[in-house]
């Protein structure tokens, strides 16, 4: 069985803090309005009798002895059941003219002995006061009768009568609101629970690296802007910053060897690997590093609509084609030292062309030109694209979107990737939510450059 963190699921209800308030107050709602306005006020009263002395005894002397104590204990438990016969009800719903069966007054009526004694207790409940007194009292009657003539024994008599209820016997609301308050915190923390144990998407927590079984290089905050390009045109916003770190993080990685290619690739579409790899290739460029962004997702790469590139030309074309020129197919940008090369036609053997020895030429020539070359790689679910380049790549970032990717499927990543021998530099866990308590205050600037505190 997988530990559970306290302290991670405690954030975890905390995130879902409105939850768990609102499913009980619903609960109490629906109680509320259930007992005010659906369920059927009730009145209940009570009728009891004695087993006395038989009336064939010496009315002079109406004693019980120990004959008829035993007697009539051993009754009692007879009596319980007697009361609620066929034979009494019946004679009952026909004197009171009620418009119910023997089953259905049954329902209502609770016949108990009181303990170590020869008392016998009658409760009867009914929607209507006057209703639930008569019943009582006629059973009572009609079962005093009927041990007569039945069991020959006149050793009943009444006690109390039933009176009239005056308030009603179901009013249950206080109760209730604490039952459905309870059930509803317990429920919801109880489903939480179980929705938090058995949920494999990757969240940052300080178990995370150990948990992916990848060192986590950096750590990128979402961000409210509408832009793609968030390092050129909003420098100073967090999640700029944070792909900056991610950049020194990338050169404290390689201190022992050159790193000159980077292939960033992910579990599946969606994670922002194409927002990474674009963001990343400008903040190397920003240094004065001259930096190429090459989109080998020759299926569905976005490289051209992030940078408002043509993609009429692009690494594709270069594949299949006999000219040399490279020139034609390089796109500068509005970014210094920053070119791209766009993905250009999708081809039906995109495999095939990464892995040709055109694709491993070409990368020979661009780094007798360009200090960075990063390549934004397919998703790495079961194609085979971004394994091949990352077996060219010096380094190799998988791409996680918090809350979304699941540690299954990076896992899987970094076996395949391992498989094949590639270079796995770090994890980048994408889209992480600023508000979270665990990511503490920070400091930012707007994109006016006024410093603003953005608290836990």
């Amino acid at each position: 069985m997988e530990e559970i963190d306290i302290k991670e699921f405690f954030k975890y209800v905390l995130k879902h803090i409105i939850l768990v308030i609102l499913i009980p107050v619903v609960l109490v709602a629906l109680v509320v309005f259930y007992d005010n306005s659906i369920k059927t006020p009730m009145y209940s009263t009570y009728s009891t009798l004695v087993l006395v002395a038989s009336s064939s005894a010496d009315t002079t002397n109406a004693t019980l002895n120990n004959n008829d104590v035993t007697l009539n204990q051993k009754l009692v438990a007879t009596y319980r059941e007697f009361i609620k016969s066929n034979l009494v009800l019946d004679q009952v719903i026909n004197k009171l003219n009620l418009n119910t069966d023997v089953q259905g007054l049954s329902k209502h009526v609770k016949v108990e002995a009181i303990t170590d004694t020869v008392i016998i207790k009658i409760t009867v409940e009914n929607s209507d006061p006057a209703t639930a007194q008569d019943i009582t009292n006629t059973i009572a009657t009609v079962f005093s009768k009927e041990v007569v003539d039945k069991f020959e024994i006149d050793n009943v008599a009444i006690i109390d009568t039933a009176a009239y209820p005056e308030s009603v016997s179901n009013n249950t609301l206080t109760k209730d609101i604490i039952i459905a308050l309870a059930a509803g915190l317990v429920g919801t923390v109880g489903l939480l629970f179980v929705i938090y144990y058995f949920d494999d998407t990757v969240k940052y927590h300080e178990n995370l690296e150990e948990e992916a079984g990848i060192p986590v290089i950096g750590k990128i905050f979402k961000s409210d802007k509408k832009t793609d390009l968030l390092v050129d045109k909003y420098p100073n916003d967090l999640t700029s910053e944070a792909i900056r770190t991610l950049r020194t993080n990338l050169r404290f990685s390689g201190v022992d060897r050159k790193v000159r290619t980077i292939a960033i690739t992910s579990t599946r579409a969606g994670e922002g690997k194409s927002f990474i790899s674009a963001n990343l290739a400008q903040s190397f460029a920003s240094t004065g590093k001259k930096v190429i962004l090459i989109d080998c997702d020759l299926r569905k790469g976005r490289l051209h609509r992030i940078f408002n590139l043509d993609n009429e030309l692009g690494l594709s074309n270069f594949l299949i084609d006999e000219d040399n020129h490279i020139t034609k197919y390089l796109n500068k940008t509005s970014i210094n030292n920053l070119t791209v090369i766009t993905r250009g036609i999708c081809p039906p053997n995109p495999s095939e062309l990464l892995n040709s020895k055109r694709n491993q030429s070409l990368i020979d020539k661009l780094k007798d030109v360009f200090d960075i070359i990063i390549f934004d790689c397919p998703p790495c679910n079961g194609l085979s694209d971004a394994l091949i380049v990352g077996t060219i790549a010096d380094d190799v970032l998988v791409v996680s979107s918090e809350n979304v990717t699941t540690k299954t499927a990076l896992a899987n990543v970094k076996k395949s990737l391992e498989n094949v021998n590639a270079h796995i530099t770090g994890n980048i866990l994408n889209n992480i939510d600023l508000s979270k308590e665990v990511y503490g205050k920070y400091y930012y600037y707007s994109s006016d450059g006024t410093k603003k505190k953005k608290h836990k």
